[in-house]
Parts: C-alpha cells; sequence; structure tokens
C-alpha cells in the first residue's frame, strides 16, 4: 500500500519524537510505499534552517535528498499540476489555514492515498475525502 507523511510526522521521524508503533509499523513494513511531499522537504529545510528543528545527529550532515531516500528508504513525491488544481478545490475548514498543510492534503486526495499525519484539524478534512491515520 502506498502511505503519504505530514510533515509533522517526517520530522518526528528525522528528530525521535513520538510516534505510534502503529505508524512505525506501517513505516516499516517493506511492502508499503512510504511518500514524503516536496512540500514537506521545503517546510523541513526551513525549519532546520531557522534552528528550529534539530535532527538526530545521524542525520545532520545528510542531503535532505540522502536523508529520504536513503536512510529512511522513503520515496518524494512531488508536487504536480494535478494536485494544485485539487488544493484549489479544497474547502477551507473553520480553524485551518496553512496553505503547506493544504497542499499536502491535496496530494493524497489527488493521489488516493492515506495520510498520516498527528495534526488535529485534520480530521476536518475526511468530509472531503481525505483517508487519515492519526498518529495518536
Amino acid at each position: 500500500m502506498r502511505y503519504l507523511l505530514d510533515t509533522n510526522i517526517f520530522i518526528d521521524m528525522v528528530t525521535d519524537d513520538y510516534i505510534s508503533t502503529d505508524i512505525l509499523r506501517l513505516t516499516t513494513d517493506y511492502e508499503n510505499l512510504i511518500y514524503v511531499s516536496s512540500e514537506s522537504l521545503k517546510e523541513y529545510i526551513h525549519l532546520v534552517q531557522a534552528e528550529k528543528v534539530i535532527p538526530k545527529k545521524d542525520y545532520r550532515l545528510l542531503d535532505v535528498f540522502d536523508l529520504v531516500e536513503n536512510a529512511l528508504g522513503f520515496n518524494v513525491k512531488y508536487v504536480t499540476k494535478e494536485h494544485l488544481r485539487t488544493f484549489v478545490k479544497l474547502e477551507l475548514v473553520e480553524g485551518h489555514k496553512d496553505p503547506s498543510d493544504r497542499l499536502i492534503i491535496a496530494q493524497a486526495l489527488t493521489e488516493k492515498m492515506p495520510l498520516i499525519s498527528s495534526d488535529t484539524k485534520f480530521p476536518k478534512y475526511r468530509k472531503q475525502g481525505l483517508d487519515l491515520i492519526f498518529n495518536q
């Protein structure tokens, strides 16, 4: 099965923050394909440069693509015009206007992939078809 990670899950993995055993099981099952959005990589790079995220020692020196593809064994899902078309149609939900989050949600919807996240606002997008796996 294919899964898309939200930025918060990707960062939690890079910094050794809490990931539930269910999510760890999904992301380490070799039969699953795990994707990280290019939008998440942009956010990650910004947060590392702003020193708001400190990766684990092993990951600090790695290029972001080496980190995702080699160290973690994930794939990068690049934003396409189809994702942007879904993004335009995605209805805003109350209390959530983050364009990066909404673009990642649009990718998951377009690709028909479950999105793994711990963002408490994401369940509001289920009414628009989001298949969400929540990290508790």
